[in-house]
């Protein structure tokens, strides 16, 4: 897919305050520790996460997406009315129906004439939506859109902590809980919009390309538990999987876009920790230097992860006009978008 008239016209994030450090959670799970002789700081240190966010308890998916959106909205050069589609992409959601969109336009107040609907692909529905979207932008069938993604991983966290406190788990039957352990909460949301509907310097949506491999569906799956929500993950075969579907996209991004691991600037990719992002720049050829992370202190926030890893890094003037950065995404099911974003200097 490439693209030649879609801008990210602006990208913001919002965050709980709320902090749950790794020392936290270890500490919840004392009795677990004790019993099965696990070494404190092992989360720490197997993950590379420090700490993640949360927010209060009973926080719906369209409150935390509504906030980011705001933010969006707020750094954009457009009014609220103006927007033709919104779309939330986030894995978590309020209820089945009516889409979660339905509950973050009216709480954007958004217009009357824009189309809502809701894209989940796991840790991937971002980039989905940013991909749906700006087709829609490239056929003319729309002039602007507004993605939003507000995760709370609070309810699965909370009930995997419950899950090990089992005095019948053995240090193998923990292991497709631990994954969990990882999860954090926060909001992103982006306006794109037709290339010239802004002066604003803006980084440009060039290219995406897809690759998907189903036969792993099995190794990552979540699903509700009464009140609360679970998910038991095979990390060790998913790492491997997810690998392997990531190097296949590798190869057909260099093909679509020309570009290789020298001429890209800034490398953001779906954050899961320190050993995937080894793994995966190890595998595919590139330069560690060029990977910009907030794993570190916000944990994995499934379809939040990457693109508010943007969003920081153009804040922090790491990925700054004149630059080229691959967006590197991945998510369960087993799906990788790979995509292009070139920043034109003004």
């Amino acid at each position: 897919m490439n693209f030649k008239n879609v801008a990210i016209e602006s990208i913001a994030y919002a965050l709980p305050e709320e902090v749950w450090t790794s020392a936290d959670v270890e500490a919840k799970l004392a009795p677990v520790y004790e019993r099965l002789r696990l070494p404190e700081g092992r989360l720490e240190l197997m993950t590379g996460i420090q700490e993640r966010r949360f927010y209060p308890a009973g926080t719906p998916a369209s409150v935390a997406s509504a906030q980011a959106g705001e933010a969006a909205l707020a750094k954009s050069s457009f009014k609220r009315e103006q927007i033709d589609l919104l779309i939330h992409s986030a894995v978590c959601r309020d209820r089945l129906e009516p889409a979660t969109a339905a509950y973050v336009h009216g709480l954007l107040k958004l217009s009357g004439q824009a189309q809502i609907f809701d894209v989940s692909n796991a840790c991937l529905g971002f980039l989905n939506a940013m991909v749906v979207a700006g087709s829609m932008i490239e056929s003319g069938q729309i002039e602007r859109a507004l993605i939003c993604s507000g995760e709370n991983g609070r309810p699965l966290v909370e009930h995997t902590l419950q899950q090990l406190l089992n005095p019948e788990l053995t240090r193998q039957s923990i292991k497709p809980y631990f994954a969990n352990l990882t999860i954090g909460a926060g909001a992103v949301s982006a306006v794109l919009c037709r290339r010239g509907l802004t002066a604003k310097s803006c980084p440009l949506m060039t290219a995406a390309v897809v690759e998907t491999d189903t036969s792993h569906n099995e190794l990552c799956q979540g699903d509700s538990a009464g009140d609360a929500l679970e998910m038991l993950t095979n990390s060790e075969e998913l790492l491997v999987a997810g690998i392997g579907v990531a190097t296949r996209a590798w190869a057909q991004f260099v093909n679509a876009t020309g570009w290789t691991a020298d001429t890209i600037d800034r490398i953001i990719t779906h954050q899961v920790g320190k050993a995937h992002s080894r793994e995966l720049f190890k595998a595919l050829g590139l330069d560690l230097a060029k990977d910009f992370t907030t794993f570190e202190s916000l944990g994995n926030i499934g379809s939040v992860s990457c693109p508010i890893t943007l969003a920081r890094a153009m804040e922090q003037g790491a990925y700054c006009e004149g630059e080229k950065a691959a967006l590197l995404g991945i998510g369960s099911g087993l799906s990788s978008i790979m995509m292009a974003v070139e920043w034109p200097k003004s």
